[in-house]
């Protein structure tokens, strides 16, 4: 989630007017991501990859969420693709998979998508692609069902309740000496940050022994577990893997914003790995992340002052086989925050700045279209977009009053994605209350 700007690398300009008539040129006009099918078709271009990645230029944006659904649902009815990965927590992201695929819960603590913010993922957008998600994979065998995980670091809590209940239930022996190696994190765990803080100020080494002692002990007895269920051992090792990555993460986030940053995205990355590893060979992901996780960091001034991400690792490892999709928008309204904790609101969308690759997509007075910029035909386009502009990044923070310090950064577009779907206008995204519909069934994913 990225809510302060990058150091820019170059001062930056207004875009030509060369530019802007290349965008238009190039222009392919979308319909409402609300048709489907018409708007999926123009997405077939993109199903011979192995991993595409979907992008968001804000984590409260209807349209976003609407044009990623469309797109996801062509790739896995028609190209095959059969997981999606996004920016969201595994355990929290675990229920709408059990939703999706006839399931039973998986034991959790508490509700799901509570954590701030919770109009992230417990949205009506996100509802209705898990309910077609779910009727997708009505009647299929279970290694043809489409799953719905999540990649991120921040479920400390739940990820330790997970290991220990899996444990409870296969080897309670072993249970009870990984509630010994986690409870050093035990009084720390419903508030990290704190661990990580008090850690920095001793000098210690702090809880990092025990969470890497466990996770090298599920590894170590995954033969004679993956007799009992390979599923459920597999959702155990990725809630260890969180455990120990979560406890380097908030160790690393009060010695370098840097560090951080680079352990939760290679994080991500590692995880959509093991996926597709145990989903089997040739399996075909779709990843849905903020612009700033999915893109190219090397050609941003995040890149510049050495933070990598998830859309350059997947480029490294895949190559051509890795598809990015960023998104982009002017005006309209967002769901945000005004500071990290603070309730929702709905907030008004500033026009984009001149000097912004948005500005350009503005003034081509094109409503909602797809530029694509690979191939051979397309030297001259990518040539264009490889001046460096502002790109705007607004995470579940907004704060337009800073709007240049706080959200705009330097890139190079043409490096950093492989495409560029924009509406110029956009809404923001609905919440979804506490409770379930009246008659909703009791796998509902948001709300037990």
């Amino acid at each position: 989630m990225m809510t302060e700007a990058r150091t820019a690398r170059h001062s930056t300009m207004e875009a030509s007017d060369e530019l802007v008539q290349m965008l238009r040129r190039h222009a392919e006009l979308l319909p409402s991501p609300d048709e489907v099918e018409a708007f999926g078709n123009f997405f077939d271009r993109f199903g011979d990859a192995r991993v595409v990645l979907l992008g968001e230029a804000s984590h409260g944006t209807s349209e976003f969420y609407r044009a990623r659904a469309a797109i996801t649902r062509r790739l896995i009815e028609r190209h095959g693709f059969a997981l999606v990965a996004v920016e969201a927590d595994w355990p929290d992201a675990a229920r709408i998979d059990d939703y999706v695929r006839h399931q039973a819960p998986r034991p959790r603590k508490g509700d799901v998508f509570v954590r701030f913010p919770t109009w992230m993922w417990r949205n009506q957008e996100v509802l209705a692609f898990a309910d077609w998600l779910r009727g997708h994979n009505q009647g299929l065998e279970a290694q043809r069902q489409a799953s719905f995980h999540g990649l991120d670091v921040y479920s400390l809590s739940e990820s330790i309740h997970a290991v220990l209940a899996y444990l409870d239930k296969v080897d309670p022996q072993e249970a009870e000496q990984a509630r010994r190696r986690y409870g050093c994190l035990t009084p720390w765990q419903d508030e990290p940050a704190q661990y990580g803080r008090t850690v920095m100020m001793s000098g210690g080494n702090g809880c990092e022994d025990g969470v890497v002692a466990q996770l090298r002990e599920l590894l170590d007895q995954r033969l004679d577990l993956l007799k009992h269920d390979g599923d459920a051992w597999f959702d155990a090792y990725q809630n260890a893997r969180i455990v120990r990555a979560a406890e380097r993460y908030y160790r690393a986030m009060y010695r370098s914003s840097t560090e951080s940053w680079n352990l939760r995205d290679r994080h991500m990355f590692e995880t959509l790995q093991n996926l597709i590893a145990h989903r089997g060979s040739g399996t075909k992901a779709v990843i849905w992340a903020h612009n700033s996780h999915i893109g190219n960091a090397a050609a941003t001034a995040m890149g510049w002052q050495g933070e990598f991400n998830i859309g350059q690792l997947c480029r490294l490892a895949y190559g051509d086989d890795a598809v990015s999709i960023g998104f982009g928008t002017d005006t309209g309204l967002v769901a945000a925050a005004s500071d990290w904790g603070s309730a929702m609101e709905i907030k008004t969308v500033r026009p984009a700045r001149p000097d912004s690759y948005e500005h350009a997509f503005r003034r081509t007075g094109v409503a909602r279209c797809l530029t694509d910029w690979r191939g051979r035909d397309k030297a001259a386009l990518r040539d264009a977009l490889s001046q460096p502009l502002l790109e705007r990044a607004i995470g579940v923070v907004y704060r337009p009053e800073t709007e240049r310090l706080s959200h705009y950064f330097e890139a190079v577009m043409a490096e950093q994605f492989d495409a560029w779907v924009w509406f110029a206008q956009t809404t923001a995204v609905v919440p979804l209350g506490a409770e379930r519909p009246h008659g909703a069934p009791e796998t509902w994913p948001f709300g037990l």
